[in-house]
């Protein structure tokens, strides 16, 4: 994981959850909206040194890299120009697949949108979003700026509450989601940047502040599986199940 410049080395931020009172919501007709947010603060200095373009696109980068890491790797995600494809390990399971990301930046305020087009959990294909906000705002302490980061998910329908209750769904996905959500807003506070797999907005060296034109490249698939953990897992699973089956013996067949 590469560090944004040596903040991490001056200074982790204070990252505080902020979701707002009603934050998931499920209308009449099937569709989600789910907001997830967190008060980041930290010295202005240092946030001046990372407002640009490059790092918003390193902070979406960011996102699907915990949510691969989270899962142990069995999610990915698939960069194309067309696309951005949610995979199960890798095609043909693909989860959720989004429009290329739109991006807007300004003085104040960042957002990164992936727009919804099809996939295994979608049950209307070409609606909702899913995007990423920061937003300066007034901190407390002097020399000191908050950021205010929001993870939305809004006009999304999802599958799995078409094909069994809607309570289900709220108990199961929607629960997954939040969790995913605010572990990845807590881990902002490390001030910890994954580099972009397309880099959009990288600034070649000796370029003298100029953007480098978009060209076509091959597909890229982000995320991998952590194997010395999966193993720990794997060992831990065996050794506890070999405790019980000492402790409690196997039954015998009559007869």
């Amino acid at each position: 994981m590469k560090l944004l410049n040596r903040v991490s080395e001056q200074h982790v931020a204070n990252s505080v959850i902020a979701d707002p009172e009603e934050h998931t919501m499920m209308d009449a007709n099937g569709s989600v909206r789910s907001i997830q947010a967190a008060n980041i603060t930290m010295p202005a200095a240092e946030l001046e040194q990372l407002w640009t373009p490059m790092n918003l696109e390193r902070l979406a980068r960011t996102y699907w890299k915990y949510l691969s890491r989270v899962s142990l790797g069995l999610i990915r995600v698939r960069y194309t120009d067309e696309e951005r494809a949610v995979v199960l390990l890798g095609r043909p399971f693909v989860l959720l697949r989004f429009h290329p990301p739109e991006y807007e930046m300004g003085a104040d305020r960042g957002l990164v949108r992936w727009r919804i087009r099809d996939g295994v959990l979608v049950a209307e294909r070409d609606h909702g979003y899913l995007e990423i906000e920061v937003e300066r705002r007034p901190a407390d302490e002097p020399s000191y700026v908050r950021i205010h980061v929001e993870v939305e998910v809004s006009n999304f329908y999802p599958a799995l509450s078409v094909w069994v209750a809607r309570w289900f769904y709220a108990q199961t996905q929607s629960r997954i989601h939040v969790l995913v959500t605010h572990g990845f807003l807590r881990s902002l506070a490390r001030l910890e940047l994954e580099e972009s797999a397309v880099g959009r907005f990288a600034v070649p060296e000796g370029a003298n502040g100029s953007r480098p034109e978009v060209e076509s490249q091959p597909p890229v698939t982000v995320g991998d599986t952590p194997w010395p953990l999966v193993l720990a897992l794997a060992v831990s699973a065996g050794a506890a199940t070999a405790v019980l089956l000492r402790r409690y013996g196997v039954p015998r067949r009559p007869g």
